[in-house]
């Protein structure tokens, strides 16, 4: 057996007794503080704070001008990021498939007296079209389909659906401005979202990566290749 699917195997078996273990912590109304912001997380919403992924996010933006940028969070769970951004100066608009994370998202709005429009949408479908200059995605990766509202965080279908449908709906969502920032870990195939992001036409070209307790985060650029 090679190191790449030992590495597979033991991540697979990892994530099968911290997915369970996390569902059961998330199963009541937790608090967390970020940098002076307070928020709340619902039971079956994406905690920001048990992983790494928000966390990188946020440092990244720490050091980006957001004041007067339209910024666009797809996938926004509790909000943090969206709020944050908020309070850079930027104009922001946090959205989520999920009827639960928008009515999270809502909730720490109010708490944080930030001002963040709010939209129930499955990646594009009801985004408001507009010339945002920075589109941020923590996305969901590993291989299986959905089932519940709350598996929609973590998972992004049998055949990466969420990943084909973020690239095709992309290209006619980002201008010449546009940044379009996103987060993955080696948890997730990064060689078939690579692939699939050459087959609509986009680049990810890594901007930052760092190695947490063995596990490689990385934040990627997407760029459009149409031009090249």
């Amino acid at each position: 057996m090679n190191i790449q699917k030992m590495k597979s195997i033991i991540k697979s078996i990892a994530f099968k007794i911290l997915y369970p273990a996390s569902e059961k912590y998330l199963s009541k109304e937790r608090k967390y503080k970020y940098k002076g912001i307070s928020i709340v997380v619902s039971p079956g919403v994406f905690h920001p704070g048990l992983f790494f992924s928000t966390k990188l996010l946020l440092k990244y933006f720490e050091n980006v001008d957001l004041h007067d940028k339209y910024v666009l969070e797809l996938g926004a769970g509790t909000g943090l990021i969206s709020i944050f951004a908020a309070k850079k100066g930027g104009f922001i608009t946090a959205s989520d498939i999920s009827l639960t994370a928008v009515h999270n998202v809502e909730k720490n709005i109010k708490i944080n007296n930030a001002i963040v429009e709010v939209v129930h949408s499955d990646l594009f479908d009801d985004i408001p079209l507009r010339r945002y200059d920075y589109i941020i995605i923590n996305p969901p990766y590993y291989r299986k389909t959905p089932v519940s509202e709350k598996e929609f965080a973590w998972f992004a279908g049998d055949d990466f659906q969420y990943f084909r449908k973020l690239f095709n709906q992309l290209g006619k969502n980002i201008f010449e401005n546009t940044n379009v920032i996103m987060v993955l870990s080696d948890e997730a195939d990064l060689e078939m979202i690579k692939s699939i992001s050459a087959e609509y036409k986009f680049l990810m070209k890594q901007l930052f990566h760092k190695n947490i307790l063995g596990e490689n985060h990385f934040i990627y650029k997407i760029e459009s290749t149409k031009a090249m």
